[in-house]
């Protein structure tokens, strides 16, 4: 019975962290950051090592419960600790080379996934914004104006001098065909 309203009340606090609740990320922080912090200080990290681990390893838990069809299979605590060791011993590893992995060490969930999918989700945001930049003028403006800033089509066609708002949407979709070309031969040139 415990367990059950346990797993409620997480789930609970990952409805309050999607809409962006203080209260909701306050308490996922104060309930966990000090185990997370206590398993890095204990394997040759810093506080402000810990700090950036828990903040990257909300990030992630944020971007899920967003989502919406994210399953919560385990405690929070124990996803948030097996996603933050995980990110840890990546950054060990990036930082001083492969080594084996000490057995406390080892993973009990499954988070290589998840921090896989974020670190492409990254990298996919990034190539997007480099292929933003090399879109050049007026596209850029045009197509931050209608995703970004939500203008109508005839607000972007008053804007830019267009004769209608027809007019506009063909010049907004020819940008947008040239942003995905700049982004996906971005892309795989990256990969």
């Amino acid at each position: 019975m415990k367990q059950h309203q346990d797993i409620t009340r997480d789930r609970e606090l990952l409805l309050g962290l999607a809409r962006s609740d203080d209260k909701s990320l306050e308490t996922i922080y104060s309930e966990n950051f000090p185990v997370v912090l206590r398993m890095i200080l204990q394997h040759n990290g810093s506080e402000d090592d810990a700090k950036d681990v828990f903040q990257e390893a909300i990030i992630i838990l944020y971007e899920k419960a967003c989502e919406g069809n994210f399953n919560l299979t385990s405690r929070l605590k124990t996803f948030l600790y097996s996603v933050c060791r995980h990110l840890w011993l990546k950054k060990v590893q990036s930082t001083y080379g492969l080594y084996a992995i000490p057995p406390e060490m080892e993973e009990t969930i499954p988070a290589t996934e998840v921090v896989d999918e974020h670190n492409t989700r990254d990298e996919q945001f990034r190539v997007m914004e480099s292929a933003m930049g090399s879109i050049g003028e007026p596209c850029r403006t045009i197509l931050e104006d209608y995703y970004i800033q939500k203008l109508s089509m005839q607000e972007i066609a008053e804007k830019f001098g267009y004769t209608n708002a027809e007019n506009a949407k063909n010049q907004k979709y020819k940008c947008l065909m040239r942003l995905k070309k700049l982004f996906f031969d971005q892309y795989n040139t990256s990969l």
